[in-house]
């Protein structure tokens, strides 16, 4: 009885939900992850008054100049030799979308990891300033609880490692990363990049590793770009635009606090499987419905799910699950009374639920 009584609870607020939901999260889709984004982006240097941090060697502050604060934000520095422009196109776009991005040099073009990660803190250090700082334009308008870390190569090894020092930290995005015996103990929410090709930091040596190395109870994300190289993921560009699409959502979810981009999250990965080799994933998302924009014509529960799942459809439809590979383990035909999908016989992890051309990431345990 109480079952039943949970059932038609669920049935009936459903609707209501989802209508909320619906209201919240217009805008959010995979197409709205566009480069650049919808706002105009201007920039801030040392000559305009920015801090000069001490652990790092100049910076360039890109930030939207017509959209609504308060700023999340995020530290970007390059890798081994590479002075900032390696990455510089992250700038501009991270800005676009509403997020402010800090570009830093290194002291030393030779820097290790560690060397790194202090950079990214003092980078970080340099952002809070900025929001008090008298004659910046940014005054008042950065939300100093809301900052993550990035890098390339070294660099990357240095983001991860910067969030095992400083755990206020928001979220982490390290680009094809190297770091040699990683400890990396942390509760920051990673994404890593990494090139299938790549023969500077192959993904056997540094990527996989690191994303075995991080906790299990830490969000994350590996995603291997197909025969991508180490410098696949410098742009947003690299593996045709995938690479931006999620690590903007990752932001939207993790820096931002958007729940509205879990589900987008999802669809950019479903749809990025063909430029990928390699996908694990191990993170939790407060959508539990994972509606992807106003047009969605359906949801499920219970999600997650030992065995069946219920779908709320309003037509017949075709659907197909999806691996996080982007393997399709199942197919078929639900309807608005037909519509149980058995996953009794599937392994426990993470899948991909597509009907008509909408994608709700489906958790199956044990």
């Amino acid at each position: 009885m109480r079952k039943l009584y949970l059932f038609l609870f669920l049935t009936l607020i459903s609707p209501i939900s989802i209508s909320i939901f619906h209201a919240q999260c217009t805008g959010a889709t995979v197409e709205s992850l566009t480069n650049p984004g919808p706002y105009t982006v201007a920039t801030l240097s040392e000559a305009d008054g920015v801090r000069n941090g001490p652990k790092y060697a100049g910076s360039t502050i890109y930030y939207p100049t017509n959209a609504t604060p308060p700023y999340a934000s995020i530290a970007i520095v390059p890798g081994f030799t590479a002075a900032p422009s390696s990455v510089q196109e992250w700038g501009p776009f991270y800005a676009s979308h509403g997020i402010v991005a800090i570009i830093i040099g290194t002291n030393s073009l030779y820097d290790q990891p560690e060397a790194r990660a202090l950079a990214l803190l003092d980078a970080l250090e340099t952002i809070k300033q900025e929001n008090g700082r008298a004659t910046s334009p940014l005054i008042g308008k950065l939300d100093v609880t809301k900052l993550a870390v990035s890098g390339w190569s070294m660099g990357g090894g240095g983001a991860q490692r910067a969030a095992v020092l400083d755990n206020t930290i928001s979220a982490v995005v390290a680009l094809c990363p190297y770091l040699t015996s990683p400890q990396l103990n942390h509760t920051v929410p990673v994404l890593i990049f990494s090139g299938q090709s790549d023969p500077t930091a192959p993904p056997s040596q540094h990527a996989n590793v690191h994303y075995n190395t991080t906790p299990g109870t830490t969000n994350k994300l590996l995603f291997e770009v197909k025969n991508g190289n180490h410098s696949v993921a410098n742009s947003p560009t690299g593996g045709g635009g995938a690479v931006g699409k999620l690590a903007l959502s990752w932001l939207k979810i993790y820096l931002e606090k958007n729940d509205c981009y879990c589900s987008v999250l999802a669809t950019a990965i479903v749809n990025s499987t063909t430029v990928s080799s390699k996908i694990s994933q191990s993170y939790q998302c407060n959508n539990a419905l994972g509606v992807v924009d106003s047009k969605t014509r359906f949801n499920l529960y219970p999600n997650p799910t030992k065995d069946f799942v219920q779908v709320n459809v309003r037509e017949m439809a075709s659907y197909q699950l999806s691996s996080s590979t982007g393997q399709i383990v199942l197919k078929g035909i639900v309807t608005s009374s037909k519509n149980q999908i058995d996953l009794s016989k599937l392994p426990a992890g993470v899948y991909y639920l597509q009907i008509n051309g909408e994608t709700i990431k489906v958790i199956k345990k044990q």
